[in-house]
C-alpha cells in the first residue's frame, strides 16, 4: 500500500495539498454524504478513519466539531464539503478556517434551500472584490 501524500507548505506557509491521494470529505444529512458517496467520495483507511460523517437528529455538536476539526486538519484531506444546515451549527467554526486547504465548500440540501449571505467564502469573495448586497 501507498503511504498518504504528506501536505507542503508554500512559499507563504500554507498548507498545500498534494495532487496524488487527496481527498474529499463530506460532512452533512444522509441523502448528501449517500450521494457523494455513490459518486466515489468515501474512503476508510487502515485505522478505520472515513472522511465524512452523516448528521442526524442524535449527533451532537460536540460530534460535529469535533469531525470538522478533524477533516480540516489531516494532510489527506484537500475539500471538505459541508451542507449549510449543519454549517450553521458550527458556523463559528467555519468562519474561523482561512487557511486555503483544505477548502471548505458549503452546499445545500435537500432539505433547505441555500443562502448566499450564510457562506462564508462567498462573503470573503465579494469582500475582496468590493461588492456589496
Amino acid at each position: 500500500l501507498a503511504t498518504p501524500p504528506r501536505a507542503r507548505r508554500s512559499e507563504f506557509g500554507c498548507a498545500m495539498a498534494t495532487n496524488e491521494g487527496s481527498l474529499i470529505a463530506v460532512i452533512g444529512d444522509e441523502d448528501t454524504v449517500t450521494g457523494f458517496l455513490l459518486a466515489g467520495v468515501g474512503n476508510v483507511d487502515t485505522r478505520r478513519n472515513t472522511n465524512f460523517l452523516v448528521v442526524d437528529a442524535k449527533t451532537t455538536k460536540k460530534a460535529i466539531e469535533d469531525a470538522f476539526k478533524d477533516f480540516t486538519s489531516r494532510e489527506d484531506i484537500a475539500v471538505v464539503l459541508i451542507t449549510q444546515t449543519v454549517a450553521d451549527t458550527i458556523r463559528y467554526l467555519v468562519d474561523a478556517h482561512v487557511v486555503p486547504v483544505p477548502a471548505v465548500l458549503e452546499v445545500p440540501s435537500k432539505d433547505a434551500p441555500y443562502d448566499a449571505t450564510k457562506d462564508s467564502i462567498l462573503s470573503r469573495v465579494q469582500h475582496l472584490l468590493g461588492v456589496q448586497d
